[in-house]
């Protein structure tokens, strides 16, 4: 029999389907809860770069696991006092003398180098140091494991599954690389058995992970500043599929050739999904309202439910919710219970966020740094926002990143009617990367294709143009993974 899924599959070694459900939207997972019988209870870990959404999250985790937490950030960051009042020691800056005297685990982010001084330290002390996915994949270990990959939609599908497995009253434990309001945080901690995680492929981190369960969204060229191509990354998520053991699911996306080939040697039952009619699940008889869609999903081409974005905007997130149904089916989640959890969902922080309306003219901020989600938003918020002028803030993200996708970028702004482009946000790089490449590149390449865009060094010049230019009606949408978000803070408070 084939790997990929036939309806005999529905019940197999993989899915958790062995009792009848106790109530609708329930199956088998509340006979499955046990309390967290955890190794690191009483264990004092301290966590280098806490202030990332991953790395909080993992500390919140550990939290609820009994550890005793403390970190450290260069900067101060919204996670710290939620952090605070759960019980961790978090410090601003960082120094030898963060890290306790009594120390058992230490845990870096990808962005700590080997000449950090808490590292350096860590070290001399001979103090067990992992990296933030090596220690997500030993706590990952202690539940059945569900995994979400790919280049883009990872927080918006991890936390619209975690979602769905709450609102089912699964109890999940899940660790999502953005805020959810609806999850109170982008983290949580439950007596179920289910552990979903964002998988990020930088730095192949994902290959730490210990997923049962995986989906692959889709495979692109990023993080050109550790891959060497695009043919790299399908060898890494190649690696991340073949770790989910054959009595394991690999949710697929059908359309995507870079996905398929990703799959094509795992041991894994793979299901895939998307438009065309090979799709194991498969969206069909689409339609939206102002850009938030609705449409049936077939599963073996048999109907399995109604699905309805009314609170998600965009034609993309048709994708996310085929793989959530597909992953919360395979939990033993009723389709009911998802649909209705389907039409409940808002969505994930600084994705296409609404943050206000101020004299008429629409605020939005968004998380999109990479040509094809700038492209998917635009078209979302064009849909959403018919027939109104669309004002664009783009922080590149990353020299190398705007260097290597530099015609790609360029093409992406066309749904703006007006692109105004600060300095692109440092991380990571070299003195001789940043020197190669500046935003006043970007802006050339994105009016040579005729589009209007200026490059504004500093936010405080764009806050004051948009002030100055902006009218009734218009919307204004700040995206990029940097600081960002700060412009649209200060256009509430300027145009309030």
């Amino acid at each position: 029999m084939s790997r990929f899924s036939s309806l005999s599959d529905r019940t197999g070694a993989g899915a958790l389907t062995d009792v009848a459900p106790l109530r609708p939207g329930l199956s088998t997972l509340t006979r499955h809860q046990q309390h967290w019988s955890s190794p690191y209870a009483a264990k004092r870990i301290h966590l280098i770069g806490m202030g990332g959404c991953g790395m909080s999250s993992l500390g919140d985790v550990l939290l609820r696991c009994g550890a005793m937490v403390s970190g450290s950030d260069l900067l101060e960051f919204k996670a710290g006092p939620q952090l605070q009042e759960r019980g961790a020691v978090v410090r601003i800056g960082h120094a030898p003398m963060n890290i306790p005297s009594h120390c058992d685990i230490v845990v870096y982010s990808a962005a700590i180098r080997e000449d950090n001084p808490e590292l350096r330290e860590a070290r001399r002390r001979g103090i067990a140091c992992l990296k933030y996915a090596e220690m997500l994949g030993q706590v990952m270990r202690l539940r059945t494991g569900i995994a979400i990959a790919g280049t883009h939609g990872k927080s918006t599908t991890t936390a619209l599954l975690s979602f769905i497995l709450r609102r089912a009253k699964a109890d999940p434990t899940f660790v999502v690389g953005a805020q959810v309001k609806q999850l109170n945080g982008s983290s949580g901690v439950g007596d179920g058995p289910c552990f979903v995680v964002e998988a990020c492929e930088y730095d192949c981190s994902f290959l730490h992970l210990a997923p049962r369960y995986a989906a692959i969204l889709n495979v692109e060229e990023d993080h050109l500043d550790f891959f060497d191509g695009i043919d790299a990354i399908i060898r890494a998520f190649e690696k991340f599929a073949a770790l989910v053991p054959a009595d394991g699911l690999i949710v697929a996306n059908a359309e995507d050739r870079a996905v398929v080939k990703a799959v094509s040697g795992t041991v894994a039952r793979v299901e895939t999904f998307g438009q065309s009619p090979t799709a194991t699940w498969r969206a069909t008889n689409i339609k939206h309202d102002r850009g938030c869609y609705a449409f049936d999903i077939a599963y073996h081409e048999a109907f399995f439910l109604r699905a309805n974005l009314a609170q998600l905007p965009g034609h993309h997130q048709i994708s996310n919710a085929l793989v959530a149904t597909a992953m919360a089916n395979q939990v033993g989640i009723s389709p009911e219970a998802i649909a209705e959890a389907l039409s409940q969902f808002s969505g994930a922080d600084r994705r296409m966020t609404l943050r206000d309306n101020v004299r008429g003219i629409t605020l939005i901020d968004d998380y999109g740094h990479h040509p094809t989600e700038i492209q998917v938003t635009l078209r979302a918020v064009r849909e959403h926002y018919p027939n109104r002028r669309l004002w664009v803030v783009f922080q590149p993200h990353q020299h190398s990143r705007t260097r290597f996708l530099l015609n790609d970028f360029a093409r992406s702004f066309g749904a703006a009617d007006h692109l105004l482009v600060p300095d692109i946000y440092f991380v990571r790089d070299s003195q001789s990367v940043r020197d190669a490449i500046c935003s006043g590149d970007l802006v050339e390449r994105v009016r040579a294709n005729g589009c209007d865009a200026q490059y504004l060094p500093d936010m405080q010049q764009i806050v004051e143009h948009i002030v100055t230019h902006a009218s009734e009606g218009d919307v204004v949408l700040t995206m990029g993974a940097g600081d960002v978000w700060k412009v649209a803070d200060e256009l509430v408070r300027r145009l309030s």
